[in-house]
């Protein structure tokens, strides 16, 4: 089980804005700023997205990798997953994989793909047997 990530985006303000639109869908929606000059030396400053107070999601300003990154976040519903894809994509996301039931996985897995403004794949999931009735 992950208890975090950090990515490095190359314009802090923009990412801010892209993913409270894109994770505001999925009940990602707690936002945390972390100060990293009382931290030791060379721990940057962080951007946090998380939801019941945790944080797992971690932006900071840096040179991005795009091709490098995939993430996947849950979606409690298949509608979650086509709100999370649209707000994505009002917020400056390129197209990757419209909202669907991706076969070559599961007949029950729906997702969406998209690629953020620093081009990182993020996935949103639904995977109904994941989820209790």
């Amino acid at each position: 089980m992950l208890d975090h990530v950090f990515l490095s985006v190359s314009d802090i303000t923009r990412s801010i804005a892209f993913y409270t639109a894109a994770l505001a869908p999925l009940g990602i929606a707690d936002r945390l700023d972390h100060d990293g000059r009382n931290e030791p030396p060379g721990h940057p400053s962080l951007r946090g997205f998380g939801a019941n107070g945790r944080m797992f999601l971690w932006l900071r300003e840096g040179k991005a990798h795009g091709p490098a990154v995939h993430v996947g976040f849950v979606a409690p519903s298949r509608e979650a997953v086509d709100a999370a894809y649209a707000a994505a994509m009002t917020a400056g996301a390129i197209d990757n994989v419209a909202p669907d039931a991706w076969l070559h996985y599961h007949p029950r897995y729906y997702a969406a793909n998209v690629l953020d403004p620093d081009r990182y794949s993020l996935e949103f999931v639904f995977a109904s047997w994941q989820h209790s009735s």
